[in-house]
């Protein structure tokens, strides 16, 4: 079982059967309050009746088409759709089955880009310490977990690391975006005149990194990373499974925070979490460079079995519909003030040494216990399971992130649960 305490689970198993709206049914009956939206993805909650009747119909259409030589309408109309939604020029879209293969194809694209633009030697990658870019070869690369990368041995080469933005001694109990650490970004600037001059690619970011325990940049931060990149030639990807479709009030964290990348990845509430896909957004000016030479040529090899797969492509459009239509993106801007107060109530509980949010993304720090770190944060969550509230863990930070369709009275009942578990947890 992926990221999972295997033997820990076979013998005290946590299993869900049913799924509807904000809840959860477990193998008992009861009903568990989702706080986490799956995981970071049912955006409008579960067994939407549209989502579902249009996976439905599409199965019963049309099943599976290849995207190598073929195309279907949904996956056509689906790009468009995103292009629509996204910051300006991003107008094309290289569809994937998850986070992880969107952001591999981003940096296979970001690569390829420089060869056809004249600067081979453009191979130079960076990420950024704490950040997570799915579990591909490239994303453990480039991401900064350091669980996540030292038991596979050699990775990509060519790759740094930006420091984390997360500075708790300076910015502990933020809401919203802290005040300090813009400066980070100008390591940027260090990289780029350490090596050789113009070999960086593309620098990779989570506009807010939530996989790590939702850590917040500082105001201003991603608009200098972006000055630098466009000082120096170097491409900007977000990574945006988390962030996008409605996680922080607007489409993408690239319209929330002002700032254009030239290439962002999507997954998770692109479907709702009903069925895999992902998706890269890419510029025109990157696009076009591969348009050339003989019409009849691969201009990209590159590509998966179900890329644009049809009936994730029906989950996707009737995803978007139920977004638009139920106000979901303006309802999670409306929600954020109240789930930052409810949040930061828990600033005082035993144990909590900070507390952070943005959108309708927060995060809970725990005190490790002594000697056995991340077991504090892990009998909070099976404490809160047993009393019908799903949260995440990681490290010892909890992670709250509901659907968009939480409403003021579950906030209020997620963070009342979580105040007297702490109480009670040694």
């Amino acid at each position: 079982m992926p990221f999972t305490a295997n033997r820990y689970f076979k013998t005290h198993p946590l299993i869900l059967e049913g799924a509807q709206g904000m809840y959860y049914q477990a193998r008992d009956g009861r009903q568990i309050l989702d706080g986490i939206a799956g995981l970071w993805c049912c955006n409008a909650g579960h067994c939407h009746p549209r989502i579902t009747a249009a996976i439905q119909a599409q199965a019963a259409r049309l099943d599976y088409a290849t995207a190598f030589q073929l195309g279907h309408p949904a996956a056509f109309e689906l790009a468009t759709r995103l292009a629509d939604l996204a910051p300006a020029g991003l107008e094309h879209v290289f569809f994937t089955n998850s986070g992880s293969e969107a952001v591999d194809t981003a940096l296979k694209i970001a690569r390829a880009f420089h060869q056809h633009n004249g600067e081979p030697q453009r191979t130079r990658l960076v990420g950024r310490e704490r950040g997570y870019h799915g579990v591909g070869f490239g994303g453990i690369s480039v991401g900064g977990i350091e669980n996540n990368r030292r038991l596979f041995g050699p990775l990509l080469p060519q790759v740094e690391h930006l420091p984390s933005t997360h500075l708790p001694a300076r910015n502990a109990f933020s809401r919203g975006q802290p005040a300090h650490g813009v400066e980070l970004a100008d390591e940027l600037e260090v990289m780029v005149a350490a090596g050789e001059p113009d070999t960086i690619a593309a620098v990779i970011v989570e506009p807010v990194a939530g996989s790590a325990g939702v850590l917040v940049p500082p105001p201003g931060y991603l608009q200098r990373l972006r000055e630098i990149c466009d000082r120096h030639g170097i491409l900007l990807i977000f990574d945006e499974v988390i962030t996008g479709l409605g996680r922080l009030g607007a489409a993408t964290a690239a319209d929330y925070f002002g700032v254009r990348p030239d290439l962002m990845t999507l997954a998770k509430a692109l479907t709702n979490g009903t069925v895999p896909m992902g998706a890269v957004l890419v510029d025109a000016h990157i696009h076009n460079r591969f348009m050339q030479g003989p019409e009849q040529a691969i201009e990209l090899f590159h590509g998966y079995t179900y890329s644009g797969h049809p009936l994730a492509a029906a989950a996707a459009l009737a995803s978007l519909e139920v977004y638009a239509d139920e106000g979901l993106f303006a309802r999670a801007r409306e929600l954020a003030p109240i789930f930052e107060e409810a949040l930061h109530q828990l600033a005082g509980a035993p144990h909590v040494i900070d507390v952070r949010n943005l959108g309708l993304m927060g995060a809970i720090e725990l005190k490790p216990r002594p000697d056995a770190p991340t077991q504090r944060a892990q009998a909070v969550f099976r404490e809160a399971f047993e009393q019908g509230i799903l949260i995440r863990t990681t490290a010892d930070t909890i992670a709250l992130t509901p659907p968009l369709i939480i409403s003021e009275a579950q906030i209020g009942q997620i963070v009342e649960t979580l105040q007297g578990i702490l109480q009670r947890l040694d």
